[in-house]
């Protein structure tokens, strides 16, 4: 299996119909977006290639590609408005594995890491992210990299009839053995 990460440059239309798959697949719906209710988590959302393209003013976006098949995509931006804790030079971080057979395979893990690389060699030192408190697979993968859990924000995202929490967590570059910067 070769996994691949290409920054991604000019969206296309066949590209933006892959996000689309993604953002209206019920499976990844609850995982990638926080949703206030049924409505919310039901809701089909049209993305074009021209907001993709507009995202890349302020996202640094990659895809992933798993024996050349696009699978999922991550992405980055540097101190949005919605950190937690407001440190100046903070990547946000997002990640979507939005074909299946890209899931349970080490793939985000790997795909973390690419990103912590591009991050450091950006001169930034610290990452945050947000996941739902019902994503164990996710929580328990960004402990396993270093990440510390800094706060849980409650009643944040609807799913299976209930409201949850979202966990943010932040890792300081620079502090993680395993870690080579590059």
């Amino acid at each position: 299996m070769k996994t691949q990460f290409i920054e991604l440059t000019q969206p296309t239309p066949s590209l933006a119909d892959m996000f689309n798959k993604w953002e209206n697949d019920s499976e990844m719906v609850p995982l990638t977006r926080p949703n206030l209710n049924k409505a919310d988590l039901e809701r089909q959302w049209k993305v074009t290639a021209d907001e993709i393209k507009e995202r890349l003013h302020y996202q640094n976006i990659y895809l992933i590609y798993v024996d050349g098949r696009l699978v999922g995509e991550m992405n980055y931006m540097v101190d949005p408005d919605h950190l937690y804790k407001k440190d100046p030079g903070t990547a946000w971080i997002g990640i979507t594995i939005g074909e299946p057979e890209g899931r349970g395979k080490g793939i985000g893990y790997a795909a973390i890491r690419y990103l912590e690389e591009q991050i450091t060699r950006m001169g930034l030192k610290r990452i945050e992210l947000g996941v739902f408190e019902f994503n164990k697979q996710a929580f328990n993968l960004y402990k396993r990299l270093g990440y510390e859990e800094i706060t849980r924000i409650p009643e944040f995202t609807y799913w299976q009839g209930k409201m949850w929490a979202d966990i943010r967590m932040e890792k300081y570059l620079g502090n993680d053995p395993a870690f080579s910067g590059g």
